[in-house]
């Protein structure tokens, strides 16, 4: 069981356990002498019983921390879901900020650093509409990325239903 803490919006661990975890399955990334864990990690493996969470000396329950995060990120509980449904699939997923996307996923089998990821993803409500300028930002994003764009549409209950975009020459 990793040991974590949250420090303001960062969640980290230094045991032993987290690195082996890191290097196993790809949970969290490397950074000063401590993995670090996306919101949607945590909750993941809160979730799975691999993780407990200390906000001081506080243990944080899985609750707690939905609350906390969508305070700093208002989409948390439909990333989680995203997230939740592709690491049980198989896939590794890892935050895209820098792309100004949620996610990018790497295919089933391949891992970080020795592999690029093949998706960028967007995480939306099904109740959400997008607009074609959006969409198109977004397809652009994907393409300069050399990465397919996948929309992660999410229901009511929680499911999850995958859209692939790609360019095609014609």
């Amino acid at each position: 069981m990793i040991k974590a803490n949250l420090l303001g919006k960062n969640v980290f661990s230094s045991s032993t356990d987290s690195y082996s975890l890191f290097e196993k399955s790809s949970f969290g990334d490397k950074g000063s002498g401590k993995v670090i864990y996306s919101f949607s990690e945590v909750l993941y493996l809160v979730a799975k019983k691999k993780m407990e969470v200390f906000g001081g000396s506080k243990k944080l329950e899985f609750e707690d921390l939905l609350k906390k995060f969508s305070r700093l990120d208002k989409k948390v509980q439909l990333k989680n879901a995203v997230f939740s449904d592709l690491r049980k699939k198989g896939y590794i997923v890892k935050t895209a900020l820098k792309f100004g996307a949620d996610f990018r996923v790497y295919e089933k089998g391949k891992k970080m650093g020795k592999a690029h990821s093949k998706w960028i993803v967007f995480v939306e409500h099904e109740f959400n509409r997008t607009t074609w300028s959006e969409f198109s930002a977004k397809n652009r994003v994907a393409h300069s990325t050399k990465k397919k764009l996948l929309l992660a549409i999410v229901d009511d209950e929680g499911d999850v239903l995958y859209y692939e975009v790609a360019w095609t020459k014609v």
